[in-house]
């Protein structure tokens, strides 16, 4: 972010045209620096140490797979979030643009809404991750520095934090068909069931904190598969697929328990217990516990709310099903323990029933 309080955005195109596009679009709000090419556009990012990146594809010299590949290697310039701008929509262009490492695609010819609202999306993600990280610093000094102000300082972090960790949750949600209230109902449910699984109460809260992040990685897939109102097909399905692996790339690798919890979840929540699932077909206890208890409750959340494009089955026909993939999607043991706890269930699930009021409010506790 610049001395004066706006995002950097660095635009890299070889076309006039686009760059004079984006500009009109973004430079009112934001600071934006341009390049025509990728080697003067690696010459200068560390210098001008933008908060993103919007990179065609195809230019003269080096390209912009090339380009990705070589900030990714950079540790001062890994981090920075890499949005393709081309023209190429072919499945394999896509699936090698997320495997360099970019976190989004813009199609041209340019739609101002798509971009104003893809951009101003992964800019929310880079305020708050650096929020986040500035949080565990504080964290750190008040540990070392004040031990008797420990307690009341961690509490108002860990408050911010969580409100961090849910408005992570919500800026996938913003492109679902979802609400901010079903990843805090899910989120209770997984800990219920946690808890009632012998999990200890600390990482049970752990995994309240991480569940929101299941589907971060939504974002990341393209709004035309996301959003469509019809059956997927077999070439969007194995986009869809990917969201996994896209959720565990924006989260990283991080030392703090919460973070490394949420990528797991994240990475591990599609997966089913005969192998089935994805994104890396892994079977039983492979899959780690908190993927396996998410699971559950994602899916019981998600049957049973409406949606756009469905009407919520019923607790007796959710249930049903439950029992049925217990042993193929589900976690055999955990299922009958997760229906035994069903009272506490369904006062969560009225609690935070889909209202105005409650929307608004995304404190848990």
């Amino acid at each position: 972010m610049s001395h004066n309080g706006r995002f950097r955005i660095f635009i890299v195109d070889d076309t006039d045209t686009n760059i004079d596009v984006l500009m009109e679009l973004l430079g009112e709000e934001y600071d934006v620096s341009v390049a025509l090419d990728g080697e003067s556009f690696l010459e200068d990012v560390t210098h001008t140490n933008p908060d993103l990146i919007l990179l065609d594809i195809m230019m003269p010299g080096i390209d912009g797979y090339a380009v990705c590949e070589q900030l990714k290697r950079s540790p001062e310039t890994r981090d920075i979030p890499v949005i393709f701008i081309t023209a190429k929509q072919e499945t394999d262009d896509e699936t090698r643009g997320f495997a360099v490492g970019a976190v989004d695609y813009i199609t041209k010819p340019f739609s101002p809404p798509v971009v104003l609202m893809r951009v101003n999306t992964h800019l929310q993600l880079v305020h708050a991750r650096k929020q986040l990280a500035t949080q565990n610093q504080i964290l750190e000094q008040k540990v070392q520095e004040r031990t008797l102000q420990l307690q009341e300082k961690n509490d108002e972090l860990e408050r911010t934090r969580l409100q961090i960790i849910r408005r992570l949750g919500r800026a996938a949600e913003f492109k679902d068909n979802e609400t901010g209230l079903h990843v805090i109902r899910m989120s209770h449910y997984a800990r219920l069931l946690a808890q009632a699984a012998g999990m200890g109460q600390e990482e049970a809260e752990l995994l309240l904190q991480a569940a929101p992040m299941h589907d971060i990685g939504k974002i990341g897939i393209p709004d035309r598969i996301l959003l469509k109102p019809m059956q997927l097909n077999e070439e969007e399905w194995t986009i869809m697929r990917r969201h996994p692996e896209i959720g565990g790339g924006i989260i990283g690798w991080h030392d703090t328990p919460l973070l490394q919890n949420a990528r797991t979840v994240a990475m591990t929540h599609h997966e089913k217990w005969d192998g089935t699932g994805y994104p890396n077909r892994l079977r039983g206890e492979e899959i780690p516990r908190v993927g396996r208890i998410v699971a559950i409750a994602d899916v019981f959340d998600a049957l049973t709310s409406n949606r756009p494009y469905k009407q919520a089955w019923s607790v007796e026909r959710t249930v049903e099903l439950l029992k049925t993939e217990a042993g193929k999607h589900f976690d055999p043991v955990l299922i009958p323990v997760f229906i035994n706890l069903m009272e506490s269930i369904l006062e969560i699930r009225d609690k935070w029933a889909e209202t105005p009021e409650s929307e608004e409010n995304l404190d848990v506790r």
